[in-house]
């Protein structure tokens, strides 16, 4: 018996707040630079858990316009980082195709988003 009493002591409590506030928390979680996952984790690490809530976290964002998808902004990341590769070295072939490569890989994810 004595285990679980030390889990139930070691269990944490979730805050509770109300539906507006976990909306404003969110928005200026976002204007911190943080995407829909990051703001999760960050919820999370406060006792506030997400899922007690009406409205999933991307949708918040999206209602506000300032949802970016996360798999879009990687792969242009990855292309920048290419892009300068490729200017330091201009004789990688290699580096040469996998500009051309993300750069589709990006107009179709801009096309599968509708962006």
């Amino acid at each position: 018996m004595k285990k679980t009493d030390e889990k139930k002591s070691l269990k944490k409590e979730t805050k509770k707040i109300s539906q507006t506030e976990f909306e404003k928390k969110v928005i200026e979680l976002s204007k911190k630079g943080l995407t829909a996952e990051k703001i999760g984790e960050n919820l999370r690490k406060q006792n506030i858990h997400p899922k007690e809530y009406n409205k999933k976290i991307s949708k918040i964002l999206k209602e506000k316009d300032i949802y970016v998808n996360p798999d879009l902004v990687n792969v242009e990341k990855k292309l920048e980082m290419i892009k300068i590769h490729h200017e330091k070295n201009k004789q990688d072939k290699r580096a040469k195709r996998d500009v051309v490569r993300v750069s589709a890989k990006i107009r179709k994810l801009k096309k599968y988003f509708k962006i």
